[in-house]
């Protein structure tokens, strides 16, 4: 990318969201380390600089930092909640710790509309989310904002194009939060903008070129968005040079197979071999519980299968999967920010050591909506596109417990009839994923005059923008009521069904 924006990460729930908004805005960005050395930076030609939110304090012995010489480079800098403190401290001001945090919605009172906050009202409404408070600006430095309860809200030293918000402009419940993104990256960094999908295009296919030259790809086709766009681009990029390997893993929802062999031969023609191999997966899969022992099997097992069929054909060299950012940071923290470990990934984890082909991921970067567009602009149909995201491990992380056919077959009649009830939800339009899951529990019932003693299954279904946070969605009861009545009525070996509830954080949306 010729302008790119560089986010160092400090932990924040939020970062990976500051990231989206400023792509939104039309601007390249990506995260980065926060001890990346100014010298690193400087090579990377970064147009400006955010410093995010982080769950740390600035206080503590240990903080996470960042090299001082990054301050001396001249590059504009916009600090959010942490970033501002760490900001204000290293340039000479003063942080304390406030008597009582400051969480929730809030309104500033702007006082000098310069640089971020030009052109804005004097009163805006704010998300807040502090303990620790500036309460001394460096020198050069003006007060902007305050609140009340935190009277250095923001601050910005307009020469040196430096700027602090105790708040949170990236999120939903700052209304103006976006206009200060603006600012910041038109009116102080002088950013030229227009990045597009378009563009991501040209970009993508003069790497993939350059870095496979005259060797074949290999890709990995699930017949999901993502790994579907990357077919897309690849067979954009390189023609028949691409392999596309549809791999029945015997995990797959009731006519997956049948509906990737439609698309991609009819509608979307691609070279693509399909190969039966639900007999290795299930084998492979006895009598295991762990669900991290699960991945790394179905990768592993995965990766082999590829590497048997591969070798028919010649000069295959890469192979190309659909890893996305949320993937990659869940997975393990690449930027180097103070991320926690969540879980491992299909696409990025379990891989064997002696991987015989080198990896292709080309949309590493990108988020779910920016996929979803990319697969818009790359022509593939809506169909495809709107689907909802699935697992790479597909029903066996909605199998808690051990994977065999009978769980697999009880699983499959579930959550064919939540997809075919959850359409009829008026609100079906904002829903992330709604889905069946297996639970490793039995509980007692009647069904006919009898008892019974039978399998329980959950259901799932949540909103989001991108995967990274999800919220429970309030289905109407007589959805759930027709979607509980017709799972324990059709579905031999259900006597149970139970509603989810939890966001996240603090659970994940797939219980595996």
């Amino acid at each position: 990318m010729t302008e790119f924006v560089a986010v160092f990460d400090f932990g924040s729930q939020y970062t990976q969201l500051i990231a989206r908004r400023i792509r939104e805005l039309g601007v390249y960005c990506e995260l980065v380390r926060h001890d990346l050395s100014a010298g690193e930076l400087r090579e990377r030609r970064p147009r400006a600089l955010v410093l995010s939110g982080g769950p740390a304090s600035v206080l503590d012995p240990g903080h996470p930092s960042l090299d001082p010489a990054i301050f001396d480079l001249g590059l504009p800098i916009l600090g959010i909640c942490y970033g501002m403190q760490l900001a204000a401290l290293m340039l000479g001001g003063k942080v304390e710790k406030g008597s009582g945090g400051e969480y929730g919605s809030a309104r500033i009172d702007v006082g000098d509309r310069m640089g971020i906050f030009e052109g804005m009202d004097r009163s805006l409404q704010v998300w807040m989310s502090h303990g620790d408070h500036v309460v001394e600006v460096p020198e050069g430095f003006q007060v902007l904002a305050g609140t009340g309860n935190c009277p250095i809200a923001a601050m910005g030293d307009g020469e040196r194009r430096i700027y602090g918000v105790q708040f949170h402009p990236e999120v939903i419940h700052t209304p103006k939060g976006m206009d200060i993104l603006r600012n910041f990256l038109y009116k102080v960094a002088r950013c030229s903008g227009g990045w597009t999908m378009t563009k991501f295009i040209e970009q993508s296919i003069q790497e993939i070129r350059s870095t496979t030259g005259t060797s074949k790809i290999i890709c990995g086709l699930s017949g999901g968005v993502d790994s579907s766009v990357v077919a897309a681009l690849l067979n954009r990029a390189v023609g028949d040079r691409m392999r596309a390997i549809f791999v029945d893993n015997g995990l797959l929802r009731g006519n997956e197979v049948e509906e990737i062999r439609s698309l991609f031969t009819e509608h979307y023609p691609l070279p693509l071999e399909i190969v039966d191999a639900r007999k290795n997966f299930i084998d492979a899969l006895r009598g295991v519980t762990d669900p991290e022992t699960k991945r790394k099997i179905i990768g592993e097992t995965f990766i082999r299968i590829f590497h048997r069929e591969a070798m028919n054909v010649e000069d295959a060299r890469f192979l190309a999967q659909g890893t996305l950012y949320p993937d990659v940071i869940e997975s393990r923290s690449p930027h180097g920010g103070p991320s926690a470990t969540i879980k491992s990934h299909h696409n990025v984890g379990g891989l064997p050591a002696d991987l015989p082909f080198e990896l292709v991921e080309p949309l590493r970067y990108l988020f779910k909506d920016e996929v979803r567009r990319l697969g818009r602009e790359l022509g593939l149909p809506a169909r495809l596109l709107n689907r909802q995201p699935f697992p790479g491990p597909g029903l066996a992380v909605r199998i808690l417990g051990e994977v065999t056919e009978e769980n697999l077959e009880i699983l499959r009649k579930a959550d064919r009839i939540v997809q075919e009830e959850i359409v009829t939800y008026e609100g079906y339009d904002d829903i992330w994923q709604s889905f069946a899951v297996l639970l490793p529990v039995k509980s007692v019932g009647v069904m006919g005059d009898g008892r019974t003693y039978a399998n329980v299954v959950a259901l799932r279904i949540v909103a989001s923008l991108d995967g990274m946070t999800a919220d429970w969605v309030p289905v109407s009861y007589g959805v759930l009521g027709r979607i509980s009545s017709r799972i324990i009525n059709e579905v031999r070996g259900v006597n149970r069904v139970v509603y989810d509830i939890s966001t996240k954080p603090p659970s994940t949306i797939e219980w595996e």
